[in-house]
């Protein structure tokens, strides 16, 4: 398969602490990972573990995190296309409480891909399968050329001023930002699914079928939550590009979720998930 992400990049650090403190507190929490994340570095590891590699269609600053952010997403498979710009790296704080849920900082505008970037936009039509996590509408237009496009819901305004139809789009119901508001557009997504955590999530095929699935078991403690989100909506990409169906993509993207609740990080899960690699 060749699979490719387009999305935002943050530098990000997680630190545990026994509770999120309260307004003027001050606590100290120890640092467990540091490391390139956000919502499009995170999908393309999972892809790229998948499947064997994934490109990634990026922006970022022109220092040392943007270094540091490319040369660490290269270790771990991904092939990043990036322009710099001449502006900081976004970074972001997690903090993980006691009930291994996290809560997060981003500090600094987003950088993400632009339509006049010097990217190799038109190959995207030689993918298999696109995972829209950040971008202009104009980059979004390009990325709906691949035979299979997944976007996140945080993307409904972005989708909506493109006028593209994505194959599905993906979210969460636990959080305001990645609501899904059908109203915005003009036609429904093939696929619209919204995870719940531990409850699991429904899903709507073509804006009029709605179903439920379940979650997968959890293999192990919960070490924290960072990156579930996005460790599903990788595979979810990756299921629907291979023609497993709806209900094939959904256990895949359930399993590779619930392997990422037992690493430190949204990569400490890496054998987890790597294991439920798609066969070649």
């Amino acid at each position: 398969m060749r699979v490719a992400v387009i999305g935002h990049v943050e530098w990000t650090t997680i630190a545990e602490l026994g509770r999120v403190p309260d307004r003027g507190e001050v606590v100290h929490a120890a640092v467990t990972w540091e490391g390139p994340a956000g919502g499009g570095a995170v999908a393309a590891v999972r892809m790229a573990e998948l499947t064997g590699g994934c490109v990634f269609l990026t922006a970022l600053g022109d220092d040392e995190a943007g270094e540091r952010s490319r040369s660490a997403l290269k270790g771990r498979g991904v092939e990043v296309l990036a322009v710099t710009r001449a502006a900081p790296t976004r970074t972001a704080v997690s903090l993980v409480d006691a009930t291994r849920e996290r809560t997060t900082v981003t500090l600094g505008p987003r950088l993400h891909p632009e339509a006049e970037d010097p990217l190799p936009w038109d190959d995207l039509a030689d993918f298999d399968a696109v995972f829209f996590a950040a971008g202009a509408p104009g980059v979004l237009r390009s990325a709906r050329a691949a035979r299979s496009l997944v976007v996140t819901t945080r993307e409904l305004e972005t989708v909506a001023a493109a006028g593209v139809r994505p194959d599905a789009m993906v979210g969460s119901a636990r959080d305001g930002a990645e609501r899904y508001r059908p109203e915005l557009l003009a036609e429904a997504p093939g696929l619209v699914v919204v995870t719940d955590g531990a409850n699991g999530g429904a899903f709507t095929v073509a804006g009029d079928h709605a179903g439920v699935y379940p979650a997968a078991r959890v293999d192990g403690p919960i070490l924290d939550t960072y990156g579930v989100g996005d460790t599903f909506a990788a595979a979810l990409t990756v299921g629907l590009g291979a023609n497993l169906g709806v209900a094939g993509a959904l256990e895949l993207a359930a399993r590779c979720g619930s392997a990422c609740l037992t690493g430190t990080g949204p990569y400490g899960a890496v054998t987890s998930v790597a294991a439920l690699r798609l066969p070649r």
